[in-house]
């Protein structure tokens, strides 16, 4: 796990100042070493620059070091992530009569993307973003892994008289920081994205011009910069193949993931939230073992949000070393700053994922395992029981027109409506009357449903302009491409595909990432795993999903050997107590912001809307969640803690 950066561009001192501009502001991604690289010169001056940053996982020696040069192929890389299969892939390239003298991972890729080009990425397992310059054919590649685990941003320049055409890293700060951009400007599409979903959608970024290299795909570039080949090594099949997986083979898959995820040449932990998700993963790995594993727990003073008892109990069932770190509201708010300076997009999550890294990083680990990925395929979320009853009960009333259902929705949401609240309710329930009339497009309604405002107050919210440049809260390439991937599926295996796509993928692995990044600790993540998702995929919907909400392949396969009772209890996300922090602690703070015109206007968004939407919240208004102010806020203090603008 590390951090990578890099420019086509002129080989000059202004361009290797921009690098080591990039590779100074990931330190944080890889404290262990860095290291610049830069090509020899074409006849006009130009080539490829190559920065890293180093967190060192396997391979300690200086044989792991990058960018690493393959002494055979005389290919140049800068790699981010973990490549789990890659003694299998050393084998083959053994077979080959190939050698290596580095035992990391890093090595085997390099040599594998050598002799056999762009072709080899697709051989790869794990969590990565890379690139790769051919020195012969003065080419570079970069991929991204196929569920986008690691992000890769992408900037390219609009001067033709410039002196660079692309430059790219693992984080879009990183790319601010180089001085290339000039003035960085607010894409009109990240505003309207946070305020539907509470984070950017990509391939779009926060700034006008950077986007973010799809997951499962490659592109190639020759030394000018011109983009030679794009294309996706692997995509989610638009319709599921023939059921064929059983429950045993699929214990088998899960059993060798999770033993593939603990290779660690230094201390390794589990997320143990007291959940099937991160309980299974604790319970597999302490099978797998060799010795006792450690299991980390954040815990609260609010005893309504605090899983830190039955943490403990899942801790000893499983036999873990525990450790429960206790995150009181003063420690929270004394550590805000930090915390959301670690946010390398606007998102309104990621702060929980902050705290857990900090604390499993200060007690001395530097990779640790997390159950995220398991809702998403075993249908843990209700959206997968409410969207296909709302679709159900449209199809039955069919033969009354669709405005008349419109209206009926409409009538149903009346007692909903407070005409003395400065702002209506934000709830589900309150968008009953826009999903109807989308009933008949599950991507749209999906959208919806978990829209953080209701479509008619988004156009209040964002500045005029702003509110028309997505559809449905999405980037026209992504609302093609997972309509493409959803088209030919059930209705609950398309929905775990939209749950993969936006909120696993837009939204909890990016936000996981630059969370324990800014730990300097690499969090893996087994249940995330292109492998596992294909195998899964080949199950019947009776045998993946049913009863809807109970994960029970995950529980019988992940669980073996602990008391079920353990976990019958409702289900609780992994949340910090924000409603009562904000209210308490953080109030004053964001009181100041959220009634400051001049830091609302530049950020794309109405000061007379926030001022109502705050008003309103602390009011108690109904229909309101902490989450609605709190992401607005986190949004505004991004834009000035960067100085990206409108």
């Amino acid at each position: 796990m590390c951090g990578i950066a890099g420019i086509i561009g002129r080989i000059d001192a202004t361009n290797r100042t921009a690098l080591e501009r990039m590779n100074d502001a990931m330190v944080h991604r890889g404290p262990d070493a860095d290291g610049i690289w830069c090509s020899p010169a074409d006849s006009r001056g130009w080539g490829a620059l190559l920065a890293h940053r180093r967190l060192a996982i396997l391979d300690l020696s200086p044989a792991g070091v990058q960018p690493m040069i393959d002494p055979v192929t005389g290919h140049v890389i800068t790699f981010n992530g973990e490549i789990y299969n890659y003694l299998d892939l050393r084998r083959r390239l053994e077979g080959e009569g190939q050698q290596f003298q580095s035992s990391g991972d890093t090595a085997v890729m390099l040599r594998a993307l050598g002799l056999h080009g762009p072709e080899a990425v697709s051989w790869l397992r794990g969590m990565f973003a890379f690139a790769c310059w051919d020195q012969k054919r003065r080419r570079l590649l970069l991929a991204r892994d196929h569920l986008g685990i690691k992000p890769l941003y992408i900037a390219r320049s609009s001067d033709p008289d410039s002196g660079w055409s692309i430059a790219f890293a693992s984080e879009l700060r990183a790319l601010l920081a180089s001085g290339l951009l000039g003035t960085p400007q607010l894409d009109p599409r990240a505003a309207a994205s946070c305020a539907w979903n509470g984070f950017v959608v990509g391939p779009t970024t926060a700034v006008r011009g950077v986007e973010l290299l799809w997951p499962g795909h490659l592109s190639e570039f020759d030394e000018t910069g011109k983009e030679l080949r794009s294309e996706d090594f692997w995509r989610v099949p638009a319709t599921p193949p023939t059921p064929s997986v059983t429950e045993e083979e699929l214990s088998g898959l899960l059993e060798e993931g999770l033993r593939l995820h603990l290779a660690s040449d230094v201390p390794l932990a589990v997320f143990l939230s007291g959940g099937v998700d991160s309980s299974a993963m604790a319970n597999l790995a302490q099978r797998a073992a060799q010795g006792p594993i450690h299991t980390f727990t954040l815990a609260f003073e609010e005893q309504e949000l605090n899983e830190g008892p039955i943490a403990r109990q899942i801790s000893a069932a499983i036999g873990t070393q525990h450790h429960e770190v206790v995150l009181t509201e003063g420690q929270f708010v004394g550590n805000l700053e930090a915390a959301l300076d670690s946010l390398d997009q606007p998102t309104f999550d990621g702060l929980n994922a902050y705290f857990m890294s900090r604390a499993i990083r200060d007690a001395g680990f530097t990779v640790a395992l997390s159950g995220t990925g398991g809702d998403e395929l075993f249908a843990g979320y209700p959206t997968f029981r409410d969207l296909p009853v709302l679709q159900r009960w449209l199809g039955r009333a069919a033969f009354v027109p669709r405005n008349l259902q419109v209206a009926a929705a409409r009538l149903a949401t009346w007692p909903l409506r407070r005409p003395d609240q400065a702002v209506p309710p934000q709830t589900r329930w309150a968008k009953l009357p826009d999903m109807v009339s989308r009933g008949d497009d599950l991507v749209a309604l999906y959208q919806l449903a978990s829209a953080l405002f209701l479509p008619g107050w988004q156009q209040e919210l964002l500045a005029p302009g702003f509110a028309d440049v997505l559809t449905d809260g999405l980037p026209a390439a992504m609302r093609q491409r997972l309509v493409a991937e959803t088209r030919g599926r059930t209705p609950l295996s398309a929905i775990s595909v939209l749950e993969q796509r936006l909120f696993l993928g837009e939204r909890l692995l990016r936000d996981n990432d630059v969370a324990s990044m800014a730990a300097s600790l690499e969090q893996r993540v087994p249940l995330v795993d292109h492998v596992l998702f294909e195998a899964i995929d080949r199950m019947a919907d009776e045998a993946r999903y049913r009863p809807l909400g109970r994960k029970a392949v995950l529980r019988r396969i992940g669980l073996r050997g602990l008391d079920p009772a353990l976990f019958e209890r409702p289900k609780s996300g992994f949340v910090l107590p924000f409603d009562r922090w904000i209210r308490q602690g953080l109030k004053s703070v964001m009181d100041q912001t959220m009634r400051d015109p001049q830091a609302i206007a530049p950020c794309g968004l109405d000061p007379d809307a926030v001022g109502r939407l705050w008003r309103t919240y602390l009011d108690g208004g109904s229909g309101f969640y902490w989450s609605r102010v709190w992401s607005v806020y986190v949004f505004i203090r991004w834009c000035h803690r960067n100085r990206v603008f409108r």
